[in-house]
C-alpha cells in the first residue's frame, strides 16, 4: 500500500521547517524538494535555509557560487563559519580572528567544528574544555572522516600546523 503525506496541506510554517531541515540533511535533497512545487521552491528560497546547508556536503565537483557563500557566511551558517575558521587559522596563521570563527561554529555543534576547535585547543594550548562536547559515537564518526582526507593534510597550511599535523590525525 502506497501512502503519501500532504505535506502542502500541512501550515506554511511547519512546511519552512521540513524544508530547513531538509537542507541540513543533503543538498541534493534540498534541491529536489525545490524542484518538485513552486510553494516548495519559494520556501527553500527564503533566506533563513541557508543556514541549515552543509556546505561541506556539497559534491566537490559542484562549484558554490560566491553568493551562496555570502548568503551563508552572513546567515551565520556553521559549515561556513567552520571553513572561514580554518581558512584563517591554518593558511594565513590569523589565529585569534580563526578560532573564533571555530569556536562560533563549533559552539552551533558543528562536528568537525567541535573536534577542529578541541583539537586545536589541546595541540596549540594544552586547553581540554572542548573535549567534553564529544560523544563515543561522534569520536568514532570523526576520527573515520579525518583518516580518510589525507589528501588534505599536504595542502597550504602554516608550518605551525604542519609541524603539529600528525596530532590531528
Amino acid at each position: 500500500m502506497n501512502v503519501t503525506f500532504p505535506i502542502l496541506e500541512l501550515p506554511e510554517e511547519i512546511q519552512a521547517l521540513v524544508v530547513e531541515r531538509v537542507a541540513g540533511n543533503s543538498f541534493t535533497d534540498l534541491y529536489g524538494l525545490r524542484a518538485s512545487c513552486k510553494t516548495m521552491k519559494a520556501l527553500a528560497e527564503r533566506s533563513r535555509v541557508n543556514h541549515f546547508y552543509d556546505l561541506l556536503s556539497v559534491p566537490m565537483r559542484l562549484n558554490m557560487l560566491p553568493e551562496l557563500l555570502k548568503t551563508c557566511y552572513a546567515e551565520r551558517n556553521p559549515s561556513t563559519l567552520y571553513m572561514k575558521g580554518v581558512q584563517f587559522f591554518f593558511t594565513f596563521n590569523l589565529q585569534e580572528e580563526g578560532l573564533a570563527f571555530l569556536k562560533l561554529a563549533a559552539d552551533e555543534r558543528y562536528e568537525c567544528a567541535v573536534y577542529t576547535y578541541a583539537m586545536t585547543r589541546k595541540i596549540f594550548w594544552g586547553d581540554e574544555e572542548y573535549f567534553a562536547c564529544f560523544t563515543t559515537e561522534s569520536v568514532d564518526r570523526i576520527g573515520k572522516l579525518v583518516r580518510s582526507l589525507k589528501w588534505a593534510w599536504g595542502m597550504s597550511h602554516n608550518d605551525k600546523f604542519l609541524a603539529k599535523r600528525d596530532e590531528f590525525i
